[in-house]
């Protein structure tokens, strides 16, 4: 009686370990690691009764369609997990963010088109990740940043058109890369693609089928033959002018920006106004050619050409300035920080409050100017000459002139 009671309780102890679901063989490895061995049984879901202890899950070639959130709650020692071949659509957040110890991630030869990118952050010690032959169609910049020891990556044979600029530039492990047999519209936006297989040590599997299929100029080509010439990261100049016609300025004073752009293709213009009281962006024109602002921002006003004109300039409006080129290549930018300075005798002034800025004096306001592209910025004073005797009735002395009327003349006179 004692023994049977021994191989009773010895029998309840191991049972845990040996678990296995009917479907399924299991088996200890000759490195003690648990294998449990579910392919090609026609399952239509992830089993239940796995044994907690199973370090090596396979399930490929099954006819499995769903994964969700407690799919693999039995298994959260598992390393290895394959689910190649079967016709997985769709993967729930939180599928496999508790497999903390997965090393091999086979999910190949799905119809995957969605996956839950937040799920990898937790699988940080992931060596091997096969996303090949699915339906995936794009991915996000940081899909894989917290893979830090993946060195195999698999991603051919999907429908992905681009791929974002740094998509695998926080993977210092990574050793071989598939990304062949995918319909890349080589517009500028995947340019840094080619840039990155120029310098990258990483070994490309296949890399001359890994072709444009747009656009038209391009097709057939590979992405790393896409012509230089055909995609050039912007350049920015940026000058400043001003409508002061002799030393005597009253209110009313208009400052105006003018950004020049370079690139291919054409950099959109963009506005960053940072003053002491408010944080505005302005992305392209805000005046149409009939002199109609299209935006609240009434202002600041954006013309076609990159102009940027601020009437009735005020101490209120001194800030910083920054103009941004901006294509598919990359982003430049150049600011400028704009201040008022009046007094009877401003150059003397400014140099007595800020003698950096006195080779500014004199010029500021009565020519045009180049900013350095550098995008630290420069100090930018407009220097005016206003009497003290005249200050009270200064804003009298200027003509009344429309708003209408000055941005149609600065229409004909810096836009088309």
């Amino acid at each position: 009686m004692r023994p049977l009671l021994y191989c009773l309780v010895l029998a309840a102890l191991l049972w845990p370990c040996l678990a296995c679901p009917s479907p399924c063989s299991c088996s200890t490895k000759k490195n003690g690691r648990l294998l449990a061995e579910c392919a090609y049984k026609d399952l239509q879901e992830v089993p239940e009764g796995l044994s907690s202890n199973v370090t090596i899950l396979t399930l490929s070639a099954n006819r499995i369609s769903w994964l969700g959130q407690g799919s693999f709650a039995e298994v959260p020692e598992v390393q290895s997990l394959w689910l190649g071949y079967n016709q997985i659509g769709m993967v729930e957040p939180g599928a496999f963010a508790l497999l903390v110890h997965l090393k091999n991630l086979d999910l190949s030869h799905n119809k995957i088109a969605d996956f839950p990118w937040q799920d990898l952050r937790n699988i940080s010690g992931l060596q091997i990740l096969k996303m090949n032959n699915n339906r995936l169609a794009g991915l996000s910049r940081d899909a894989f940043r917290s893979l830090k020891d993946l060195r195999s990556l698999w991603l051919n044979d999907n429908e992905l058109t681009t791929l974002a600029e740094g998509t695998f530039d926080n993977l210092p492990s990574l050793s071989q890369l598939q990304i062949f047999n995918n319909p890349f519209n080589c517009s500028c936006k995947v340019f840094w693609l080619k840039k990155w297989t120029e310098r990258t040590s990483v070994s490309i599997t296949k890399g001359g089928s890994t072709l444009c299929v747009a656009p038209t100029k391009l097709k057939g080509r590979a992405v790393t033959d896409i012509p230089d010439h055909h995609c050039i990261a912007p350049s920015v100049q940026l000058t400043y002018l001003s409508n002061l016609d002799n030393t005597i300025m009253y209110d009313g004073l208009t400052l105006t920006l003018h950004c020049s752009v370079a690139g291919s293709p054409p950099p959109e213009i963009r506005w960053k106004i940072q003053t002491s009281s408010r944080r505005i962006e302005i992305s392209g024109p805000n005046v149409a050619r009939d002199g109609n602002v299209k935006q609240s921002q009434e202002h600041f006003l954006v013309f076609k050409n990159g102009t940027m004109a601020i009437p009735n300039f005020s101490k209120e409006d001194e800030g910083t300035y920054t103009c941004l080129a901006v294509n598919d290549v990359g982003t430049r930018d150049v600011s400028v920080n704009v201040a008022l300075a009046g007094s009877e005798n401003p150059a003397e002034d400014l140099l007595r409050d800020d003698p950096q800025a006195g080779h500014f004096a004199g010029r500021s306001c009565y020519k045009e100017v180049e900013m350095d592209t550098s995008g630290v910025g420069e100090k930018l004073v407009i220097v005016y000459h206003m009497p003290r005797e005249s200050k009270s009735g200064a804003a009298g002395a200027l003509p009344h002139v429309h708003l209408r009327t000055l941005l149609l003349a600065l229409g004909i006179m810096l836009c088309w």
